[in-house]
């Protein structure tokens, strides 16, 4: 069984705040009405909608730090698939293409990457690549439905794809910070408050 499952009641506890908290933002920002935009900017737009849209940034975040935690070239492949199958995806949205389901496929996609850092899930990377990139289809098709009514659309994609670079940078950097102490047990609990988050956004 995972290291998870077998932590004694004490070390659970170290984890209630950070998935309490998390738990909570989610709540407070509301469901993915926060996608479909009236109106947008250029690239400042572009670079703020992931930093303040806590469903994105989660998810972005913990690919950082899954890779991070799977190691090898996973700290990179996993950041980089992601972004590339997002874009792709977001060509597809603004050319009209019909996909359901997104907000559900967003919210499940937090879920997973939390369940895959709190239980240190480690598969084939071309599985866990396959994963990321079924993730990212959903982000980016939420956000290719958007460019056509930025101002500037070729600005806001651009801020946008510099802002997942940089989410994704900041995920590797607390995974590969938070590997060593407690043996891994920090990155462990804060996949758990991401995944606790994933629920949040399900049942809003």
């Amino acid at each position: 069984m995972p290291a998870l499952v077998r932590l004694p009641p004490v070390r659970l506890a170290r984890w209630a705040g950070p998935a309490t908290l998390t738990t909570a933002l989610v709540a407070g920002a509301g469901p993915a009405s926060a996608h479909i935009l009236s109106s947008a900017g250029g690239f400042a737009s572009g670079f703020a909608h992931p930093m303040t849209g806590a469903d994105h940034f989660l998810a972005m975040f913990a690919v950082g730090i899954w890779g991070a935690q799977m190691g090898g070239r996973s700290v990179w492949t996993l950041p980089v698939t992601f972004p590339l199958i997002m874009a792709a995806a977001g060509l597809a949205g603004m050319s009209g293409l019909v996909l359901t389901h997104v907000e559900t496929g967003i919210a499940l996609s937090i879920l997973a990457l939390g369940l895959a850092i709190a239980l240190r899930l480690r598969v084939p990377e071309a599985l866990a690549l396959l994963a990321i990139s079924v993730f990212a289809v959903f982000h980016g098709y939420a956000h290719g439905v958007e460019l056509p009514l930025a101002t500037d659309p070729a600005a806001y994609a651009v801020g946008f794809v510099v802002a997942t670079g940089c989410i994704h940078v900041l995920g590797i950097g607390v995974g590969l910070v938070l590997l060593r102490p407690m043996r891994g047990r920090l990155a462990q609990g804060l996949g758990a408050a991401i995944a606790a988050a994933g629920v949040a956004y399900l049942v809003a």
